[in-house]
């Protein structure tokens, strides 16, 4: 049985993705006079963070209707230790490279199929038996040591008590009391210019605020603008985008699709990392470094340039673009923009106005500040992964969200810092940390156990504030290919409202108890048992429409494959098509937002190939000349196919 991701990871993805819609929106306003209707969607949020674009590979793979199960693991994941669980995260094939030095099995880096995920996944017990030979003999500690030292991304798996515990984030300061002064929370992962954010105030008395000064206008707003037709809120705005993967690139790819010309920057011998995943559709397209999926999906409307940082012409060139731009966004390991002579000094002494939005892992500072990290490392340390899975089982990562996350976060940051700057007439250093975001997500178990002293623990599909809530199979699956329906029931009117569907509880002994949250929690099993003698007996749709018209909220648990087909997102248009110059016509996601003044159709240009405006932007924006963009090609400081060092 498929299983949620633990805590109220949506409704954070939701808030993130809506904070920055709204910020947007005000910026605009304040310039134009013209307020804002946003239309936003939870569900498309989700589809962002939550599926890993699996429509999309499937539609560059032109595999037809899905068919079969669609579950699979990440492999090394969330392995068990001496004392406890550790976690790692070997996306690249350095990684996992290296992962088997770590593990004393250097031989194994000549298995082509163990450097594959599909590989181990093919030999899974075999693959296990090698790994937990290693992690079983060794504490959690001296993993976490020997595996940094090799720059494998890895972690504690810690719970909502541990986190209070964790080095980095006590070294930080990431949780501190809160405005009622009985527990710890986790503080705003922001900081601008080294200063931490104001403390939180006290949340409000019920209706405190009604006559409250600060609702009156002590201003006038600005008069409506002019202009004519729809103008998004970051035209004008210029950003160099120095990310990479998903965290990074999918706050740029925002900020891109809100009008930003955004300038994405990466080199022949290192590309983004996420178009390395493209590998896989090596045997349909040659240049299969520009065929990925999720390169694909996070990176349209932006423009594309390689330059070699490591050679000095292509260095002194991208400070001659910092020059040109209103912001640089980058999620380096703090030491290599230092490493590069880019830090925040040098950016402000070429470009004053420019702002600089950092996304290290775990932070500028602290014990843990060089260490890598991606989202499933976030969710290992925070507490996340602690309490996703089944009751029965280990704990498990969520398999991505923590990256759109930190994007969102970061996305929000330029723009308070484009208000700043506003404010100051200069530039901003922002610092915006990845794992400080995710802790942020998983305040509640932390907040649980500050204040109660309770360790949350996995549910499965289940929850404490709805009851019943789970998967609940249906009759037109197959083994290979489960259908299930999803519902929650939050609500004793949602509860009656199922029970009168379903037509079998009121022969039940107890039925009266269960009429409040408390008796429906203390007999889920029961009610889990009924509900599915009923879905058994019924197709998915069918139970979705019973469900859906007596106000019960169900949905079906849906294929990530085949989720552009959905009849809802069909009617949004939340996908739309591109033509890509190496992968031909595709439909991509935008963004899970509308502005009513706006455009209807935010997708403008796919996501560049490697290196594909290079001429573009270094003759027309840099003005060098057209003979010395060909020596830099014949060089390699630019260029626009891979050479892997």
């Amino acid at each position: 049985e498929p299983f949620q991701a633990g805590g109220r990871i949506t409704e954070w993805i939701g808030g993130t993705f809506a904070s920055v819609a709204a910020l947007a929106a005000v910026r605009r306003a304040r310039a134009t006079g013209q307020g804002e209707h946003i239309d936003f969607s939870l569900l498309e949020s989700m589809i962002v963070a939550g599926t890993n674009y699996m429509a999309v590979l499937w539609q560059l793979m032109d595999a037809g209707e899905p068919v079969g199960g669609t579950q699979t693991a990440e492999t090394p994941s969330i392995e068990p230790t001496s004392d406890g669980w550790v976690g790692f995260c070997t996306n690249s094939r350095q990684q996992i490279s290296d992962f088997m030095v770590l593990i004393g099995r250097p031989e194994l880096r000549d298995d082509e199929e163990l450097a594959q995920v599909w590989g181990r996944m093919a030999r899974f017990d075999e693959w296990n038996e090698i790994v937990h030979a290693y992690t079983t003999s060794h504490t959690t500690a001296e993993i976490i040591e020997a595996a940094s030292l090799l720059r494998i991304p890895v972690a504690p798996v810690n719970d909502g008590r541990r986190v209070f515990e964790q080095d980095q984030l006590v070294a930080r300061g990431a949780l501190r009391r809160s405005s009622c002064g009985t527990f710890l929370a986790p503080r705003p992962p922001l900081r601008m210019d080294d200063t931490d954010p104001p403390p939180p105030g006290p949340a409000p008395k019920l209706d405190e605020h009604r006559d409250a000064a600060a609702w009156k206008r002590t201003r006038a707003a600005p008069a409506p603008s002019s202009s004519s037709g729809p103008r998004l809120p970051l035209s004008g705005l210029r950003i160099l985008d120095m990310t990479a993967w998903w965290a990074g690139p999918s706050a740029t790819h925002t900020l891109a699709t809100l009008g930003a010309d955004v300038i994405h920057l990466e080199s022949v011998t290192r590309p983004d990392g996420m178009r390395l995943v493209g590998g896989m559709l090596g045997a349909r397209f040659e240049k299969w470094w520009d065929a990925s999926w999720f390169f694909q999906a996070t990176n349209t409307n932006k423009r594309g340039l390689t330059l070699d940082l490591a050679e000095k012409r292509g260095l002194d060139l991208a400070k001659r673009l910092i020059e040109k731009v209103d912001g640089v966004i980058e999620n380096f390991t703090p030491r290599v923009l230092d490493g590069l002579g880019l830090g925040w000094d040098v950016l402000h002494a070429i470009n004053p106005q420019t702002i600089l939005v950092r996304m290290p892992a775990f932070g500028l500072t602290g014990p843990w500040r060089d260490y890598t990290g991606f989202a499933q490392t976030m969710e290992q340390l925070t507490g996340l992964a602690w309490i996703t899975g089944h009751r029965d089982d280990q704990p498990r990562i969520q398999r991505g969200p923590c990256d759109p996350i930190a994007g969102m976060h970061a996305a929000y940051a330029f723009l308070v810092a484009l208000a700043e700057r506003d404010r100051r007439g200069e530039g901003v250093h922002v610092e915006c940390t990845m794992v400080e975001a995710a802790l942020n997500a998983a305040a509640e178990a932390a907040i649980e156990y500050s204040a109660y002293g309770t360790v949350l623990e996995r549910l499965g599909n289940r929850s404490p504030g709805a009851a019943p809530q789970g998967l609940y199979a249906c009759a037109d699956g197959t083994p290979g290919q489960q259908r299930w329906l999803a519902l929650s029931v939050e609500t004793d009117v949602q509860w009656a409202a199922l029970a009168a569907v379903i037509g079998a509880v009121a022969g039940e002994s107890d039925a009266q108890a269960w009429s409040t949250l408390r008796g429906r929690v203390a007999a889920q099993d029961r009610i889990d048992e009924l509900i599915r003698s009923w879905s058994r007996e019924r197709s998915r749709e069918d139970a979705v429409d019973a469900l859906l018209a007596v106000g019960v909220p169900a949905a079906p648990a849906a294929d990530p494959r085949a989720i552009d087909g959905a009849a809802q997102v069909l009617a949004r248009g939340f996908f739309e098509e591109v033509d890509h110059p190496v992968t031909g016509r595709c439909r991509i996601p935008g963004v899970p937002f509308r502005y009513r003044s706006s455009v209807e159709r935010w997708i403008r240009s796919p996501a560049p190939v490697l290196g594909q405006h290079n001429r573009e932007i270094l003759e027309d924006l840099l003005g060098v000349d057209s003979a010395e963009v060909d020596h830099l090609e014949r060089d390699g400081v630019i260029g626009t196919e891979l050479r892997p060092r």
